[in-house]
């Protein structure tokens, strides 16, 4: 079995529940939550199911390569379903025995962890599930997002693809799997590793991040207040990446680093506020054609 089997196993699994199938956001970011998909998606009345591999970056995790599961980037599936399902941890465990772990057989446990992300002004009810012993998934109620609440709420499902491709195929690290048949994950992402934990812990400019960070908050700012809310909300993404860039080059205090979360959330409730903007102003439009 490979990591792209388990994709193309989730894949079909959730269409078959009604989500569409994305692809990734082509923008470097710590987790698939920050996906404009399912940060956007998640605010506002109208139900949405999507899911989508999104490979996530963060520099502070890097370890050149030689950690047996811990890495600068890894790839995360992720599913929202808005709203929560009332089934939706009967439609999780059903997908995983789609990828034939049968629950039966397992020591499967939601272990409460409450998920917040203070870049984005969002937080959730949340739970880890346990694989006998292994992390896996994530599994999080959306209550906030941007500092907007969520109604309805949805239910985010996140799974770790490496840990569940090496846990199936019973190896200890991830470098160990294959992607394909005949295409090692070591052959892909080794070197890649190292070269990313290289930049991020010494090669990194900290006088250029800082600048790079000041001048995509204010595009970000710039575009927003023009209520381009995508553009706008790509750049602080970018910001994001920046500042995960500046923590793991040790650049930045714990004064500074409370500072820095402040800007962004800034960011993100507007971003959230215009959008909601947006699509109240379209539903009215809307109402007053029909």
């Amino acid at each position: 079995m490979t990591l792209q089997d388990i994709v193309m196993a989730l894949k079909t699994y959730w269409k078959d529940h009604g989500c569409m199938i994305a692809e990734p956001y082509d923008i470097e970011m710590g987790a698939g939550t920050m996906n404009p998909l399912t940060f956007f998606r998640a605010l506002g009345p109208d139900p949405w199911r999507v899911a989508y591999v999104q490979p996530s970056r963060r520099p502070v995790d890097g370890r050149y390569g030689e950690n047996p599961n811990r890495v600068y980037q890894h790839h995360q599936f992720q599913v929202l379903l808005k709203p929560a399902p009332d089934d939706v941890i009967e439609l999780y465990l059903g997908s995983l025995e789609h990828l034939g772990l049968d629950r039966r057989q397992h020591d499967i446990r939601f272990v409460e962890d409450n998920w917040e992300a203070p870049s984005l002004g969002a937080w959730g009810l949340g739970w880890e599930v346990w694989l006998d012993g292994m992390e896996i998934s994530q599994f999080t109620y959306f209550q906030q997002m941007g500092g907007q609440e969520c109604r309805p709420v949805s239910a985010e499902l996140t799974y770790g693809l490496e840990r569940i491709v090496s846990y199936l195929v019973g190896v200890d690290e991830i470098w160990s799997i294959d992607w394909a048949p005949g295409v090692s994950y070591d052959s892909l992402f080794r070197r890649v590793e190292w070269e990313q934990a290289s930049y991020s812990f010494e090669h990194a400019s900290a006088p250029v991040l800082f600048q790079l960070f000041d001048l995509y908050e204010s595009e970000a700012k710039r575009l927003l207040e023009q209520g381009l809310v995508r553009p706008g909300y790509e750049y602080l993404i970018k910001c994001s990446h920046v500042f995960n860039t500046l923590d793991a080059l040790g650049a930045i205090s714990v004064t500074e680093r409370q500072a820095y979360l402040g800007r962004m959330r800034a960011l993100a409730r507007i971003a959230a506020q215009k959008y909601l903007d947006q699509i109240q102003n379209q539903a009215a439009k809307e109402e007053a054609l029909s």
